[in-house]
């Protein structure tokens, strides 16, 4: 029987749309709270794995509220960010080149970017393998991608703790600082990421090669990165 909190197909595209929509005003400061803000600190790891020149061009797909285009642009890249729900992009607080597209057609040219970011969007996605067909017809040859999610720790007594943590105590907080169904959802939306081996095999169908995979502070948190073939 069906999980009525994750949802599936046209379904989950809806439900997540309008969940992010409800929850993009307190959206930011519930992040810093619920990851101490490490989320910030993963997000800058993510940008250094890139290795990018100064002034490269960048994509951050699911952008949400903007973190990744703010901290390209403080460190001098261009950075075009794109989201389907426009309540988050409305809640960024940036200005130009923000684009409302949907991850699986995406609103810009073949090879038009140098990177693409992503932060915790892989799992509210309905299907992997058309987004990273997606990322790499906008990426130039040879661009560079890092995906970041969240993930568990491998320690047996670590993911006791975070198993607490994130499945019980996040939706409670989440449903006393913002929306109770939307916090119940992404905890368990874990449940929609494949293991890190499939997701790497998913992104040398599309066309990358030199994947890597890493696991940030004890396995909270994990880092894709690849890049599009020549």
């Amino acid at each position: 029987m069906p999980n009525p909190i994750l949802p599936t197909g046209k379904e989950k595209e809806v439900f997540v749309k309008e969940m992010f929509n409800s929850i993009s005003p307190s959206y930011d400061r519930i992040n810093r709270i619920m990851t101490f803000r490490f989320d910030q600190v993963w997000r800058r790891q993510s940008l250094r794995s890139l290795n990018l020149p100064a002034r490269s061009t960048i994509l951050d797909l699911a952008c949400g509220t903007g973190d990744f285009v703010k901290m390209a642009r403080a460190q001098g890249h261009r950075c075009v960010g794109t989201d389907f729900s426009i309540g988050m992009l409305s809640h960024s607080q940036l200005f130009g080149d923000l684009v409302v597209s949907d991850a699986l057609n995406l609103a810009f040219s073949d090879s038009s970017f140098d990177a693409v970011t992503c932060g915790f969007a892989l799992r509210n996605f309905t299907d992997l393998i058309p987004v990273f067909i997606e990322l790499a017809r906008v990426l130039r040859p040879g661009g560079r991608v890092a995906l970041l999610e969240v993930a568990q720790p491998s320690s047996l007594i670590l993911k006791a703790g975070h198993a607490i943590y994130f499945n019980k105590l996040v939706p409670i907080i989440g449903g006393m600082l913002s929306d109770k169904n939307a916090y119940r959802y992404l905890p368990a939306s874990v449940s929609y990421l494949p293991p890190p081996a499939t997701i790497v095999e998913l992104l040398v169908k599309a066309g990358f090669s030199n994947i890597s995979h890493s696991r940030l502070t004890t396995g909270a948190a994990q880092l894709f990165t690849a890049t599009k073939a020549g």
